[in-house]
């Protein structure tokens, strides 16, 4: 199994609003730290805001901060609005399934389980877990100085 970019992106996102401590964050500096597109990253910021994530600002002092606490925010719920539809093999979607073993498959079951072991884990990781580090990855993520500051 292997998640977007997008996931990652927004996990990336909340992980530096995180660091930030309730200071307003420029997308275009996460987009820089990263390496990222900076509309790729504004999608990211506009679906975290529209879920309740994060609080987006508008305007020339404008930007991203969590709109609700670090440990009250989970990787798996993350996970689950960024990459959802969760199917990891066809008989995940009733719908679209062909498969002539729905139901009486092991391997099916297997997948099942494995999604939900998967997710569990993720449940137990909060935004603030990934922040927790704090010194470290913000002498990591430091950005130089803007040159033109306007």
């Amino acid at each position: 199994m292997r998640l977007t970019q997008f996931t990652n992106y927004a996990l990336r996102m909340l992980q530096y609003a995180a660091l930030r401590d309730g200071e307003v964050s420029r997308v275009a500096d996460i987009a820089q730290i990263h390496r990222a597109s900076v509309h790729h990253m504004i999608k990211v910021a506009n679906m975290l805001g529209r879920a309740g994530y994060l609080k987006t600002l508008r305007g020339r002092s404008g930007g991203i901060r969590l709109a609700k606490p670090a440990h009250e925010i989970t990787v798996g719920e993350i996970v689950r609005i960024t990459e959802a539809p969760l199917e990891l093999a066809e008989c995940f979607n009733a719908e679209s399934n062909t498969c002539p073993l729905i139901g009486i498959c092991n391997l099916s079951r297997t997948w099942h389980r494995a999604l939900a072991a998967f997710l569990e884990a993720l449940d137990g990781v909060t935004v603030a877990d990934l922040a927790a580090n704090r010194g470290e990855l913000m002498d990591r993520l430091m950005l130089p100085p803007d040159p033109d500051p306007v």
